[in-house]
C-alpha cells in the first residue's frame, strides 16, 4: 500500500486572518496603481484631439485605496449595495477590472465616448453599478431610503428577512457639508431604519479647503442623536504600537490635537519635516527623541500618516464590529492623495502626477515598463496567484445572477364620474378605486408625499391602504371617536410613505422605490405627490433619480396661477419647461379627467416597459366642465402629446391651442371666433413634451438614421395653412408651447405666465395674465392685423 500522504496542520486563526490582511495591503497597492494609471492615460497618452484636460482625481482615489479593499474583498457580502464617492469612480473599475468585469478597452478609453465614465454610472457603466453618483450627497442620502425600501418589501411578503444586505455609501467628508444628508438624517430616525453603513473618507481636504477643525465631534453628535453607531478609525496599528513606546501618549496627544490644515502640510513635506515640527514641539518630553529617533525619514513620514483609513487590519476590525443592524457612521481618518507625490498638498484635488512622478510611482511598486495593464503586475508569479485566488473566492468574485422581474399587469382605468371635475380630484378618486378594486397592480402601488398627503387628493388611497410603519401607529382620534376625514393608521402592511415637508426626501425616496426592481427583485410602482412649483426645490435629485432610471409616477399639483388664493409663491410658472427638458421624464397636463385615466392606465406600463421611464402629471385643483365623446378617436392622440378637440377645416388660417386647466377659456375663445374666421381648429396639447421630442427626433433623423415617419406635431399641424397663425395658451411659461410655429414657420402669438403671480380669483388673475378669452381673442385679431 501507498504511504499515507503527511497531513499539514490547518492554520490558525491568527495566520489565517494576518494572511488576508496581506493580501488586502497588496490589494491597496494594486487599487492605487490601477486608477492612478488609467488617470494618467487619459491625461498625458491618449491622443487629445481638443486639447482639454481630461482629470480623474488621483488624490481622491488614493485616499480610498485601503477602505474599497477591505469593504469589497473582506465585508461586502452578496446582497449589499454600494454607492461610491464619485471620485473614487476610477477605483470602482479598478476592483472590476480585477473581477475580470471590466474591460481594457473600457479602462484606457476612460472619461471618452462608449468608455467607463467619469462617475460611476447604472446606465452608461458596463461594470455592475448599484447606485449612480456625481452630485455629491445623493449617492449617500439614497441608500437610506434604499433600506427603507428593502425594509418595506420584507414587511410586504415580498423579500425573504434572510436575503435582506445592508445599503452602504462610500463618501468624502466634504459630502457631509450637503444639507439632503441632514434631511434624509432625520427621516431615516422617523422611519427605524436599518442595515445602512455611511463610510466617511475623512482625509480633511475639500475642493477649495481643510475641512474646519472643529466640526469632528459635531458629526459624533449628530449622528447618534439620530440613532446611528459611529466608529472612529483614527489610529492604524502602527500608530498605536508607537503609543505604547516611551513617549507615546505625548505623541498621541500631539496628533489629536493637530490641526488638520498642518497635519496636511506636513504630510506633504514628508518625513524631514515630520521630524523638525515634532522635536520642536516634543523634543523635551521623555522618550519622544528616542521614538523618533528610531525611524528614518520615510519610516516616520509612514508612521505619521498610518491613519486608521489607510490600515486594512483596523479597518477589517471595525467593520467585524458591526455585525448587526444599526445603522453605523464610520469616520476612517486618511490622507488625501495617501502614497503619491502630492499627498496632503492643498491644490491636490485636481492635481495629476506628471510622467516622471508616475514612473516613479510605478518603480516603487515593481511593475515592469508594459505591464501597466497588467491586473496583478509587480507580484511576482505565486503572490499573483494566490492574490487572485482571493479576489475569485470574495463575493463579488460569484456575483448572484440578477433576477428576472414579472411585470405587474395593469387593469383598464376608468373615468370618475361627473359633469364637472379637477384633474387633481380626478386623480384622488382614480387612486381609491384601485385601492378598492383588489387587483394585483394596487398591491404594488407605494405612495409618497412630504406632508401634503391630503392637499394633493391623496388622503383616500391612505385611508384604504394605510401608512408603512416599521412600528405599529395607532389612530389616536379613531380610537378617541373624534371625527376625522382620515383614518390612517400605520404598520408593516400600509402602503403610503409619509415624509416630512423636504423635496429633497421625496425625490430620493421615490429613486430608491423607483429602482426595487433591479435593486431587489420585485417590482413597485411608486407614485408621489407634490406641490407643482416646489419640483424646483428637489429639481437635482429628480435629475438624479431620472439619471439612474429610477421609475415612478411623479403628481405635481396644484399648478399655476390657478392655485389663486395661495399666491405667487405657491404658483409654479417653469415647471413645464422642466418636463419637456428632463431625460428620462415623460410629461403630460391633461385637461379633463378622461385624459388623466388614460395617461394613468398608459404610465403604469410605461414605467415597467424595458425602453420605458419615469412620468409626470401636472394636474390642478381647478374644477372644469367634462367634454363629451362620440367615440375614442381622441385617446391614441392624446397619448402622443396632442388632438384636435375641434379640427380645422383643410387649409384653415388659425388655430387656437391650449394645454391643461386654461381649456374653458381656449373653447369660450373658439365659440367667439369660430364664425369670423371659418374653420378654427382648437387644438389641446396634452403633452408638449411629447409633441417637441418627437419633432426634435424627426429633425434628427434626417442627419442620423435617414429618413423617419412624419411626427405626431407635424401631422396635428398639417391641415392647417402653411401661413395659418396659432394662438398659444398655456397657464405657465409660454415658451412651453410657443415652439410650435417653427413646425411649419407659421406665426405665432404665445399666451402664458412670464412673471411672478400673484393671489387674487380666476377671473382677476386670468385677465391681469392674459389667459381668459378674451386675450385669447385678442391675440387672433393681433395675428390677422400684423
Amino acid at each position: 500500500m501507498p504511504a499515507s500522504p503527511s497531513l499539514s496542520p490547518p492554520p490558525s486563526p491568527d495566520d489565517v486572518r494576518a494572511r488576508e490582511v496581506t493580501y488586502l495591503q497588496w490589494l491597496d497597492a494594486r487599487l492605487r496603481w490601477l486608477s492612478a494609471w488609467t488617470i494618467h492615460n487619459a491625461n498625458h497618452l491618449r491622443d487629445s484631439r481638443d486639447g482639454l484636460k481630461v482629470g480623474g482625481h488621483q488624490a481622491s482615489c488614493a485616499s480610498m485605496t485601503t477602505i474599497m479593499a477591505a469593504l469589497y474583498f473582506h465585508a461586502l457580502g452578496p446582497r449589499d449595495k454600494v454607492a461610491v464617492k464619485p471620485h473614487a469612480g476610477p477605483l470602482l473599475h479598478a476592483i472590476h477590472y480585477m473581477l475580470g468585469n471590466q474591460s481594457l478597452d473600457q479602462l484606457q478609453r476612460f472619461r471618452a465616448l462608449g468608455g467607463a465614465q467619469s462617475y460611476p454610472s447604472r446606465t452608461k457603466d458596463k461594470i455592475p453599478v448599484d447606485f449612480s453618483t456625481g452630485s455629491v450627497g445623493l449617492g449617500v442620502a439614497v441608500t437610506a431610503f434604499a433600506s427603507l425600501v428593502q425594509d418595506y418589501l420584507i414587511a410586504h411578503g415580498q423579500m425573504r428577512p434572510e436575503d435582506a444586505g445592508r445599503m452602504i455609501a462610500l463618501m468624502g467628508d466634504a459630502e457631509l457639508d450637503e444639507g439632503n444628508i441632514y434631511e434624509c438624517l432625520i427621516e431615516g430616525y422617523k422611519h427605524n431604519i436599518r442595515n445602512c453603513w455611511w463610510i466617511v473618507d475623512y482625509n480633511r481636504q475639500s475642493l477649495d479647503a481643510t475641512t474646519a477643525d472643529r466640526m469632528f465631534r459635531r458629526f459624533d453628535d449628530i449622528f447618534e442623536t439620530c440613532g446611528w453607531r459611529v466608529i472612529t478609525l483614527k489610529h492604524g496599528k502602527l500608530q498605536l504600537a508607537a503609543f505604547a513606546e516611551p513617549g507615546g501618549e505625548a505623541l498621541r496627544d500631539w496628533i489629536e490635537n493637530c490641526p488638520n490644515a498642518e497635519f496636511a502640510a506636513l504630510t506633504y513635506q514628508g518625513g524631514a519635516g515630520w521630524r523638525r515640527r515634532l522635536l520642536d514641539d516634543l523634543g523635551n518630553v521623555i522618550g519622544v527623541p528616542e521614538l523618533i529617533g528610531r525611524h528614518d525619514d520615510a519610516a516616520l513620514a509612514a508612521l505619521m500618516t498610518n491613519l486608521g483609513g489607510h490600515c486594512a487590519q483596523t479597518l477589517m476590525e471595525a467593520f467585524d464590529s458591526a455585525g448587526d443592524e444599526t445603522p453605523t457612521l464610520f469616520i476612517a481618518y486618511t490622507v488625501k492623495g495617501f502614497g503619491l507625490p502630492f499627498a496632503g498638498h492643498k491644490d491636490n484635488h485636481s492635481g495629476l502626477m506628471n510622467p516622471g512622478q508616475i514612473e516613479g510611482l510605478r518603480a516603487s511598486l515593481g511593475i515592469a515598463p508594459g505591464e501597466e495593464w497588467a491586473p496583478y503586475a509587480g507580484l511576482g508569479d505565486n503572490a499573483a496567484a494566490e492574490l487572485k485566488a482571493f479576489v475569485d473566492a470574495s463575493a463579488l468574485g460569484q456575483p448572484a445572477p440578477r433576477p428576472a422581474v414579472a411585470p405587474v399587469t395593469v387593469p383598464p382605468i376608468a373615468t370618475p364620474d361627473g359633469a364637472e371635475q379637477s384633474t387633481q380630484s380626478a386623480f384622488g378618486n382614480i387612486l381609491l378605486d384601485l385601492a378598492k378594486s383588489g387587483h394585483p397592480l394596487a398591491d404594488r402601488i407605494v405612495t409618497t408625499s412630504p406632508d401634503v398627503t391630503v392637499s394633493t387628493n391623496l388622503g383616500s388611497w391612505v385611508n384604504q391602504r394605510g401608512l408603512f410603519r416599521t412600528r405599529e401607529l395607532k389612530d389616536v382620534f379613531r380610537l378617541a371617536r373624534i371625527p376625522s376625514g382620515q383614518k390612517w393608521s400605520g404598520g408593516g402592511a400600509g402602503q403610503h410613505i409619509e415624509l416630512g415637508i423636504a423635496e429633497h426626501n421625496l425625490f430620493l425616496a421615490l429613486a430608491a422605490l423607483g429602482l426595487s426592481a433591479p435593486l431587489f427583485g420585485t417590482r413597485l410602482i411608486p407614485v408621489g405627490t407634490v406641490y407643482d412649483p416646489f419640483i424646483a426645490r428637489g429639481l437635482d435629485v429628480l435629475n438624479y433619480a431620472c439619471y439612474q432610471d429610477a421609475r415612478f409616477l411623479l403628481v405635481a399639483t396644484p399648478s399655476g396661477v390657478t392655485l389663486g388664493p395661495e399666491g405667487g409663491a405657491h404658483q409654479s410658472i417653469n415647471t413645464p419647461l422642466i418636463g419637456m427638458g428632463q431625460p428620462g421624464l415623460t410629461a403630460f397636463e391633461p385637461a379633463f379627467a378622461d385624459e388623466l385615466a388614460a395617461m394613468m392606465q398608459w404610465a403604469f406600463s410605461h414605467l415597467q416597459a424595458e425602453n420605458g421611464g419615469s412620468v409626470y402629471l401636472r394636474l390642478t385643483t381647478r374644477a372644469i366642465d367634462q367634454v363629451g365623446r362620440e367615440d375614442d378617436r381622441w385617446r391614441s392622440d392624446a397619448l402622443a402629446g396632442g388632438y384636435w378637440l375641434k379640427a380645422p377645416a383643410p387649409g384653415a388660417a388659425a388655430a387656437i391651442v391650449f394645454t391643461g386647466a386654461i381649456a374653458p377659456e381656449a373653447i369660450g375663445a373658439w365659440e367667439q371666433l369660430v364664425d369670423d374666421i371659418p374653420g378654427l381648429g382648437l387644438l389641446n396639447v396634452t403633452s408638449p413634451d411629447l409633441l417637441h421630442r418627437g419633432w426634435s427626433a424627426r429633425r434628427a433623423a434626417r442627419w442620423n438614421a435617414g429618413q423617419a415617419k412624419r411626427s405626431h406635431v407635424e401631422t396635428l399641424l398639417a391641415p392647417l395653412s402653411a401661413q395659418a397663425g396659432l394662438v398659444t395658451v398655456i397657464d405657465g411659461s409660454p415658451a412651453a408651447l410657443s415652439w410650435l410655429g417653427g413646425v411649419r414657420g407659421q406665426r405665432v402669438s404665445p399666451l402664458g405666465v412670464d412673471r411672478f403671480g400673484q393671489t387674487g380669483d380666476l377671473p382677476d388673475l386670468y385677465r391681469q395674465y392674459r389667459l381668459d378669452a378674451d386675450a385669447i381673442v385678442d391675440a387672433a385679431a393681433e395675428l390677422f392685423l400684423d
